[in-house]
Formats: C-alpha cells, sequence, structure tokens
C-alpha cells in the first residue's frame, strides 16, 4: 500500500519517489497544500475503494500514518 500511496502523492507535488518515505509530512516536507491534499483524498478514495473520514483526514500529518489509516479501512 505504501508504494501505492507514493504513486498519488507524486502526481499532486513535484517530489521524486524515492524523496518520499514514511515519516515524511505532507505539509512540511512534501510541499502539499490543503487543496493538494483534499484531491489527493479524493483520488485514494477512488484507489483504494474506501471513504476517508473528514475529521481524521485532517488528523494525518506523515506518509505512514495515511498509510495505516488506510488499512484500517481497507480491514473494516
Amino acid at each position: 500500500m505504501f508504494d501505492e500511496l507514493v504513486e498519488i502523492i507524486c502526481n499532486y507535488v513535484d517530489v521524486q519517489p524515492a524523496d518520499v518515505h514514511e515519516e515524511s509530512r505532507f505539509m512540511e516536507d512534501l510541499g502539499f497544500t490543503s487543496f493538494d491534499f483534499m484531491s489527493m483524498l479524493g483520488e485514494i478514495e477512488d484507489t483504494f475503494d474506501v471513504e476517508v473520514e473528514q475529521t481524521k483526514a485532517a488528523e494525518i500529518r506523515t506518509v505512514q500514518e495515511a498509510v495505516d489509516y488506510l488499512e484500517t479501512l481497507k480491514d473494516a
């Protein structure tokens, strides 16, 4: 799931896949804006066939947090 998420991330910000790590923060390290992040969530929902809760999404800061959250949605 991490690799799939990295591919999606690279569609929204100008970073190379090798520069995206588990501890990378979306805003501070990867250069996401709020709009970029919300747009990416829509693609994540379509790609993984999940529904992201906006309140939970607002708490996600790092790539690993996003992976962990998506895994809980997939397991539900």
